[in-house]
C-alpha cells in the first residue's frame, strides 16, 4: 500500500509541476475553447499577475507533494488551487469533473493521511 500511495503522489505532483511549467513556457497544445471557457480564460490572462503565480504555486506545491518528507506541505499548498479546479470544472467546464473530483479526493487523502502533522500549527 505505502508503494502505491508513493506512486500516487509522485504523479500528481509531476501533475502539478507540468501545469505549471506549460503557464510559463506554453510547450503543450490548447484545444478549441467553446465561448464560455474562452470568456473565462480571457479574463484570467489580463491580469498580469494572475498566471505566473499560479504556475509558481503548482510547481511549488506540485514539488512539496511528491516528495514524500515535505507532503503534507505540499497537499495545504496545493488545495486552494484544487478547489478552483473543482469550481472551475463544476461550473464551466462539466465535462472535467471526474478527473477534478479524483485529483480533489487524493489531495483530501494525502490531507487527512497527515492530519498528525497539522496539528502544532493548530495549536
Amino acid at each position: 500500500m505505502k508503494i502505491v500511495k508513493i506512486i500516487i503522489c509522485v504523479l500528481f505532483g509531476l501533475m502539478f509541476i507540468n501545469a505549471g511549467l506549460n503557464k510559463f513556457f506554453n510547450y503543450l497544445p490548447v484545444p478549441e475553447l467553446p465561448a464560455n471557457q474562452l470568456k473565462v480564460m480571457t479574463a484570467l490572462m489580463s491580469i498580469p499577475w494572475l498566471m505566473p503565480l499560479l504556475a509558481s504555486m503548482e510547481i511549488i506545491g506540485g514539488t512539496l507533494f511528491a516528495t514524500p518528507k515535505t507532503r503534507a506541505l505540499g497537499a495545504i499548498v496545493i488545495l486552494p488551487i484544487m478547489v478552483g479546479i473543482l469550481l472551475h470544472h463544476l461550473t464551466v467546464a462539466p465535462e472535467g469533473i471526474i478527473m477534478a473530483v479524483i485529483l480533489f479526493a487524493i489531495n483530501i487523502w494525502i490531507i487527512f493521511d497527515n492530519c498528525g502533522k497539522y496539528k502544532l500549527i493548530m495549536k
